[in-house]
C-alpha cells in the first residue's frame, strides 16, 4: 500500500508542478485573448446576470418553467468550490512560497476567468431535459458538441469518483480536525460521532435533490461569506498601517524584488498557481455541471456567472485568509507547510481565542456546503452513465459512508487519487474545450449584438443552426421565448436572417 501511495503521489507531483499548471495558464491565455478579455471587461453583466430571475409567461417563479435560477446555480458551484482549501490551503501556500503566492493566486484566478467562461457558455448550450429542470456539463458537450462519447464517459467517472467519494472524505476530515481541536478532543469515538451527525444531516439534503441542495447552498454560502468578510475587514482595519507594507510584500516578492530565505520567486510562483487552481478549479469541468442546471435566456448569462463564482472564490475568500495571516504574527516562510493551525493562531493573534473557534465553526460551514456542492457534481455525471434509480440511492449511500468514513479514517493513498482523478478531468476537459470555443465566440458575438441594441439576450437554436446535438433552446420553455415586439426591433435594424 505503501508502494502505490508513493507511486500516486510522485505522479501527481509532477503533473501538477510542471503540466497541468502551465497547460492551463496557456488555457486562460487562448480564451482570453479570443474573447477580448470577457473575463474583465464584462464584470458589470456578470452581477446583473447572477442576480437576474428569468421570466416568461407573466411568472417570475423558478419552478413555474423548470430549472433553478442563475443565482442557485452560483451557490452550487461556489458551494463546491469554497472549502478547506480556502481556509487550509491558502495557509499552505503562504508558509512554503511566502507572500508572493497571494500575488500569483490573484493572477491565475483573472486568467482562470476565461477558462470558466468558456466551459460553462458550452455546458449551458449542449445542457439536456431532466424532468422539470435541466443537466449538463462537460460529458454533454463531449458527447454531443464533438461527437466523442467515450471522452464524456471517463469524465464522468472521474469527477463522480474524486469529487462525490474523495473530495467529501477530505471535507469530513478537516471538520473533524477543527471540532476535535476546539473541543481538545481527537479520540476515535468522538471523531466517528461527528462523521455520523455529518452524514446523516449531509443525506436528509442530498436524497431531496437538486432543488433542495441549491436551497441550502443559497443560505449557507452567503452566510459564510458575510461573516467571513467581516472578520477579514475588522482585522485590516485594525491593522490598516500595516497595508502598504503587506501589498508591498506581496508583489515584491511575486516578482523577485525581495528575497526572502527558503521561499524565492519560483516557490511562491508555483504554490500560489497551484493553490489558485486547486481553488477556483477554473478548466477542471466540475463547476459546467452546476452552470447547467440554470434556467437563463442565454447560455453566456452562465458563462458570465460562472467567471464571477471564481472571482468570488480566490479573490474575495482566498484573499480574506491571506490578509488575516499577513496581518499576523511573521512567519518562517519557507519552513514546513502549515495549514489551518497558521489561520487560526492569525486570528487569535488579533482578536483572541475565540478567533480559533471562529475560524473552526467558517471551516465547518465551508467544509458541510462543498459536501453538498460535490455531491450535485458527482449526481449529474452518474445520470449521464445511467438512468437507474436503484444505482443512484446506491451511490448516495456509497457517498454517505466516504463523509462518515473521513472523519475516522486514515486518507493519504485516497486524497492521492483524488489528485489523480482531478488531474484526469482537467486534461479531458481542456482537451474538449479548445476546439469547441469557436462556439463559445459565437455566443459571445450572439450576446453582445443584443445587448447593443437595449435588448436582454435570448438565445434560439435557430439562430445558430449549424450546431448539432443542441437539445434546449427551441423557443419551447417560457425563459427563452423571444416576445414578437422584440424580434421586431431587431429585424428592423436589418437581422432579417437571425430573428
Amino acid at each position: 500500500m505503501d508502494f502505490l501511495e508513493n507511486v500516486v503521489t510522485t505522479f501527481n507531483d509532477g503533473v501538477w508542478s510542471w503540466i497541468l499548471p502551465w497547460l492551463l495558464i496557456a488555457a486562460g491565455l487562448f480564451f482570453g485573448i479570443r474573447t477580448a478579455l470577457v473575463q474583465v471587461r464584462m464584470v458589470p453583466d456578470m452581477f446583473r446576470a447572477v442576480v437576474e430571475r428569468p421570466k416568461g409567461e407573466g411568472r417570475d417563479e423558478d419552478e413555474d418553467y423548470g430549472g433553478i435560477s442563475a443565482f442557485k446555480a452560483f451557490t452550487i458551484s461556489a458551494a463546491s468550490r469554497v472549502g478547506t482549501g480556502n481556509v487550509a490551503g491558502v495557509a499552505v501556500a503562504i508558509s512554503v512560497g511566502g507572500p508572493g503566492a497571494v500575488f500569483w493566486m490573484w493572477l491565475i484566478a483573472i486568467l482562470g476567468g476565461a477558462t470558466a467562461f468558456i466551459e460553462s457558455t458550452l455546458a449551458q448550450l449542449w445542457k439536456v431535459r431532466d424532468g422539470d429542470g435541466y443537466r449538463g456539463g462537460p460529458a454533454y458537450y463531449m458527447k454531443r458538441g464533438l461527437g466523442w462519447g467515450p471522452l464524456g464517459v471517463l469524465f464522468s467517472i472521474a469527477i463522480a469518483f474524486t469529487f462525490g467519494l474523495v473530495y467529501n472524505a477530505f471535507q469530513t476530515n478537516a471538520i473533524a480536525d477543527a471540532v476535535s481541536f476546539s473541543f481538545d478532543r481527537d479520540d476515535t469515538m468522538f471523531r466517528a460521532i461527528i462523521g455520523v451527525v455529518i452524514a446523516v444531516v449531509a443525506g436528509l439534503i442530498i436524497f431531496g435533490g437538486v432543488n433542495r441542495i441549491a436551497n441550502i447552498t443559497q443560505i449557507i454560502v452567503p452566510f459564510m461569506a458575510v461573516a467571513y468578510l467581516l472578520v477579514g475587514g475588522f482585522v485590516v482595519i485594525t491593522n490598516f498601517d500595516k497595508v502598504p507594507g503587506m501589498v508591498g510584500d506581496i508583489v515584491g516578492h511575486a516578482l523577485g524584488i525581495k528575497e526572502i530565505a527558503g521561499a524565492g520567486l519560483g516557490a511562491a510562483m508555483m504554490k500560489g498557481i497551484q493553490r489558485g487552481l486547486f481553488s477556483n478549479e477554473a478548466g477542471e469541468g466540475s463547476a459546467p455541471n452546476a452552470a447547467a442546471t440554470a434556467a437563463v435566456s442565454h447560455p453566456v448569462k452562465q458563462g458570465l456567472v460562472q467567471t464571477l463564482g471564481v472571482y468570488f472564490d480566490t479573490l474575495v475568500v482566498c484573499t480574506i485568509t491571506a490578509f488575516i495571516i499577513l496581518l499576523g504574527p511573521e512567519i518562517a516562510y519557507g519552513a514546513e507547510a502549515e495549514g489551518v493551525s497558521l489561520t487560526q493562531a492569525a486570528l487569535s493573534s488579533e482578536v483572541g481565542d475565540w478567533g480559533i473557534h471562529f475560524v473552526s465553526f467558517i471551516l465547518f460551514f465551508l467544509a458541510f456546503s462543498s459536501i453538498l456542492g460535490n455531491y450535485y457534481l458527482a449526481e449529474s455525471n452518474l445520470e449521464y452513465l445511467t438512468q437507474s434509480k436503484p444505482a443512484l440511492v446506491i451511490f448516495r449511500l456509497v457517498v454517505l459512508f466516504f463523509v462518515w468514513f473521513g472523519a475516522v479514517g486514515s486518507l493519504p493513498l485516497v486524497f492521492a487519487l483524488a489528485d489523480t482523478g482531478a488531474a484526469t478531468m482537467v486534461i479531458l476537459n481542456i482537451i474538449a474545450i479548445v476546439p469547441l470555443s469557436g462556439v463559445a465566440i459565437k455566443l459571445l458575438k450572439n450576446y453582445n449584438e443584443q445587448r447593443s441594441h437595449g435588448i436582454d439576450p435570448v438565445f434560439h437554436r435557430d439562430m445558430m443552426p449549424e450546431l448539432k446535438g443542441v437539445e434546449c433552446w427551441d423557443g419551447s420553455d417560457p425563459v427563452t421565448r423571444r416576445s414578437e415586439e422584440d424580434r421586431r426591433v431587431l429585424r428592423d435594424k436589418g437581422h432579417h436572417d437571425r430573428y
